[in-house]
């Protein structure tokens, strides 16, 4: 074997480990990672398991949900590292492979949940809510000639993406439309009898009365155009 071809296989075993050492960190590191500015965090657990107690500032997409993992992870920030968990580090794992063969710069928390809890670190948790009657939404789409409901939810990755539109909207159709929000996260109830099957969802009620809803991504143009239909 020539000293070049050594130097090649030498080279390229060196790159291999620094490529694996960046997919996974350990607790301590992971700890460390997600309080830089900058980043994004993703549980890729059932949203059961995660309102048991997430990670702060955790987005969440169901891995074992193929639909709902693509749809929610492609308004992911492909500038911004991603940091990946699940239970014990199985799904956050293949995750995480198929993260980074998009582009996206993602690293795994090994051990996941169960390792970060039994070091100690924090947990968020939801905290106690009332839920919505439906005396209590009536009330909420009667409570002006106009009124847009907001479905979404802290961990929903499209939602985030969807805030600074419906900020705008407040803004320019303020005189027209009533925008509520309803956490779905929470509501799920609600969203039951809503027969509102994912986030975000945003129904338009006119005197109290649905006349218009669309899930996922909506331009404020689209918006404005069917507020102004209906006026």
């Amino acid at each position: 074997m020539t000293r070049a071809l050594s130097f090649l296989i030498l080279l390229s075993l060196a790159v291999s480990c620094n490529t694996t050492a960046q997919t996974v960190m350990s607790v301590e590191d992971f700890s460390k990672a997600i309080q830089q500015p900058n980043v994004q965090v993703l549980d890729v657990r059932t949203i059961g398991e995660y309102n048991s107690g997430f990670l702060k500032n955790a987005l969440q997409a169901d891995w074992n949900n193929k639909q709902q993992f693509a749809d929610r992870t492609q308004h992911l920030d492909k500038s911004k590292p991603v940091y990946v968990y699940c239970l014990s580090g199985g799904r956050s794992g293949a995750a995480v492979e198929q993260l980074r063969a998009q582009g996206y710069n993602a690293i795994n928390l090994e051990g996941g949940m169960n390792a970060w809890k039994r070091a100690g670190k924090p947990v968020e948790g939801l905290k106690e809510f009332a839920s919505m009657s439906a005396d209590e939404y009536t009330k909420l789409t009667s409570a002006a000639p106009m009124v847009l409901v907001d479905f979404g939810a802290t961990w929903c990755l499209p939602c985030k993406k969807m805030e600074p539109v419906i900020q705008q909207l407040k803004v320019t159709m303020d005189k027209k439309v009533q925008i509520s929000y309803v956490d779905g996260g929470q509501q799920t109830a609600l969203m039951d009898r809503q027969k509102v099957e994912a986030l975000p969802t945003y129904i338009l009620y006119k005197s109290g009365k649905e006349v218009w809803r669309k899930q996922g991504i909506v331009t404020e143009e689209e918006f404005t155009q069917v507020i102004n239909r209906f006026q």
